[in-house]
């Protein structure tokens, strides 16, 4: 090395540094540091954690609510919330279930199914943008409308008598790799080019910024909330046929707890609960980062009443955190 190429002494630790301060600024930074440290302990916590079946067992598991979560991103992106999308996979797994049990054709029995959750996506959307109604409320309303049908339209009992070729969505492969997780993926890239791609996605983030000056910029802040809305019902129901193929049966009381999970998986990855801030790349990661967690936790022989404890802790941490970034930007 030259003379010139030579680094004064503390060079090195100062540009480290001022490498770590600008990943620092990306929204998906924090939930791949936690991430890796919660990795790294499992490792020493588990030797067959880093074991093949184990991470392909881990993604499958993380699947349901990594889907769910990318519709919720899209509302907590806006400053809304939707309490319904656990309520809504239930209602529609178990209304593609009983359609198929009935004698309907599968492909379109799991196509009502997706447009049963985009329907009921879409009606969030329209009381909370025409409406003016707050997000909470409504869509606490219509969770106990779709657990209420799911439970009326069975009986409160599981539907079977599925064909076969439906667990291809659950439990089947493509390519060698597990469908869920390709779905997932799918998913996610389809996602992310609609929010980081698209006006519609500048407009999503505009619309959390600040919704009074892009509706006076002539956008139509109604509209993309009743598509957003939508979508997030949408990607509800693709849960459901995940669900659906691996249960192999409707279940009207399955997704109890899902809309919590999937919050929390968003907020884990940096988005902003007061909307603006985020990424879908930053959801992913907070989804995997509790799948990482709960696996580790289970193998490890934790008591589930301490993993919810331990999940609330992490949850609080990442909105303190959440919140110190906005305070300081």
């Amino acid at each position: 090395m030259s003379s010139s190429e030579t680094l004064a002494p503390g060079r090195e630790p100062r540009q480290f540094t001022a490498a770590l301060r600008r990943a620092s600024r990306y929204t998906s930074f924090y939930p791949l540091v936690g991430l890796i440290v919660v990795s790294i302990v499992m490792v020493f916590a588990s030797d067959s954690f880093l074991s093949y079946s184990n991470i392909t067992n881990i993604l499958r598991q993380v699947s349901i609510n990594a889907l769910i979560a990318v519709g919720m991103t899209f509302v907590i992106l806006t400053g809304g919330i939707d309490l319904s999308v656990g309520a809504v996979m239930a209602l529609c797994g178990t209304v593609a279930a009983g359609l198929m049990a009935a004698g309907m054709n599968g492909v379109l029995a799991l196509i009502l199914c997706l447009l049963l959750g985009c329907g009921f996506g879409l009606a969030n959307g329209a009381f909370v943008a025409f409406a003016g109604m707050p997000p909470i409320i409504v869509t606490l309303a219509t969770m106990g409308i779709a657990r209420g049908l799911g439970l009326i339209y069975t009986g409160g009992y599981p539907i079977s008598g599925l064909p076969r070729w439906v667990n291809w969505f659950g439990e089947g492969r493509l390519l060698g790799v597990q469908t869920p997780i390709v779905i997932m993926l799918v998913v996610y890239v389809v996602g992310w080019v609609l929010l980081e791609r698209t006006p519609f996605g500048r407009y999503v983030y505009a619309i959390g910024g600040n919704e009074t000056a892009t509706r006076l910029s002539g956008v139509r802040v109604a509209r993309s909330k009743l598509l957003i809305y939508g979508l997030s019902g949408f990607t509800a129901a693709i849960a459901a046929v995940v669900l659906t193929g691996r249960l192999m049966s409707g279940q009207p009381n399955a997704g109890q707890g899902f809309e919590l999970d999937a919050i929390a998986a968003v907020v884990l990855g940096g988005t902003s609960i007061a909307g603006g801030r985020g990424s879908l790349i930053g959801t992913l990661l907070g989804a995997m980062l509790l799948g990482v967690l709960n696996n580790g936790l289970n193998m490890v022989g934790v008591n589930p009443y301490v993993q919810t404890v331990v999940k609330g802790v992490i949850i609080l941490l990442a909105i303190y955190i959440g919140r110190e970034r906005r305070r300081r930007a």
